[in-house]
């Protein structure tokens, strides 16, 4: 049951089914349609698409497994510059199908547990559900790219940047001064 690459991947599929017939799924998945993950990320283009591969098979103990990959073209908040930044987040994983958590606690250490129902398992959740797990907690420019660059190299010992100078009468709080003066 192979999807051409372009095609856009089912939400609903029996993975059981999928396992015992050793099929593959191409396709993609439209990031304006996983609404978690739309609010985790700073933006995307209009069209934007994750593409997903994802393998169903039995492994040598006839546990039902899914392994994938993904790849998701997104914006981040570079946390030193606080400027947008593109970034092409990549999934690769293994889950072992369980319906309970008893199932769950069976499954070997390699495999991470993915609760289905008996005949349905939601393909965009487990998409985005991996790529919320592969979001960098800070991102960051790539230290020569960061527009930042020269605030930082300021305010480290031997840094060739001249440190923002104040003039030796200036009162830091003067600006404080002036707002009290305001009437509301």
């Amino acid at each position: 049951m192979p999807k051409a690459p372009n095609a856009e991947l089912p939400k609903s599929v029996d993975p059981y089914r999928l396992a015992e017939q050793n099929s593959t799924l191409e396709g993609t998945i439209p990031l304006s349609g996983l609404g978690r993950f739309r609010e985790a990320v700073l933006g995307f283009s209009e069209n934007a698409a994750c593409r997903v591969t994802l393998s169903f098979y039995m492994d040598s103990e006839r546990r039902r497994v899914v392994s994938g990959e993904l790849e998701a073209p997104v914006e981040l908040e570079c946390q030193r510059c606080m400027g947008s930044m593109a970034v092409t987040l990549l999934s690769r994983f293994s889950l072992g199908l369980v319906t309970s958590d008893e199932q769950a606690r069976q499954l070997p250490n390699e495999l991470e547990p993915y609760l289905t129902d008996d005949f349905s398992a939601d393909l965009w959740s487990m998409a985005e559900d991996e790529l919320l797990l592969v979001l960098p907690p800070f991102p960051l420019h790539d230290r020569n790219e960061c527009p930042a660059r020269e605030d930082l190299e300021a305010y480290e010992p031997g840094g060739s940047a001249v440190p923002p100078v104040r003039k030796s009468g200036e009162n830091p709080f003067g600006v404080l001064a002036d707002l009290r003066k305001t009437k509301h």
